[in-house]
């Protein structure tokens, strides 16, 4: 499939969610955080590695703005998504001793995953100024989001 080419990433973030996810001695929103920092780490490190990271910051917006313009290439982010939600929803069923088909690991896995959707328009909002300011601001941004859903998941891994 070409659309996997282009969002060839997505199949690390899957098999790092699959890694991380299992820890069991690390809280779900910690393993997400762990996951996001990497990814953040390894974008802003790239940053800083060119000789124009103003213009490959442009490349990186130019690239999010193919993905939105592009029906397949959003079809395909899409499905990965889903397909990220179905393995946290396993996981974090059996972490917790529930089925996957039972509310609280479906929405869990949703809450996690929408730190990834979280991250995505916070680098964009902030893509313009230095890499490292970039990283600052992108995971402060991160933090905000997993604070407000960490204190409903860990009622919901107690459970287990």
């Amino acid at each position: 499939m070409r659309e996997s080419l282009v969002l060839d990433r997505l199949e690390v973030t899957m098999a790092s969610l699959r890694t991380g996810l299992a820890e069991p001695a690390v809280p779900p929103v910690q393993a997400a955080l762990r996951i996001l920092d990497r990814e953040l780490s390894a974008m802003t490190g790239w940053l800083t590695g060119q000789d124009d990271p103003a213009g490959a910051a442009r490349a990186i917006r130019r690239f999010g703005d193919l993905i939105r313009a592009t029906p397949s290439l959003r079809a395909y982010q899409s499905n990965m998504m889903d397909q990220f939600v179905s393995v946290a929803t396993e996981i974090l069923a059996a972490r917790a001793g529930m089925l996957a088909g039972d509310p609280e690991p479906q929405i869990a896995a949703r809450a996690l995953l929408g730190l990834w959707h979280v991250q995505a328009e916070s680098l964009r909002k902030h893509l313009d100024r230095a890499p490292e300011r970039v990283h600052e601001l992108v995971a402060a941004d991160v933090r905000r989001a997993a604070w407000l859903i960490e204190s409903g998941l860990g009622s919901f891994a107690a459970r287990g």
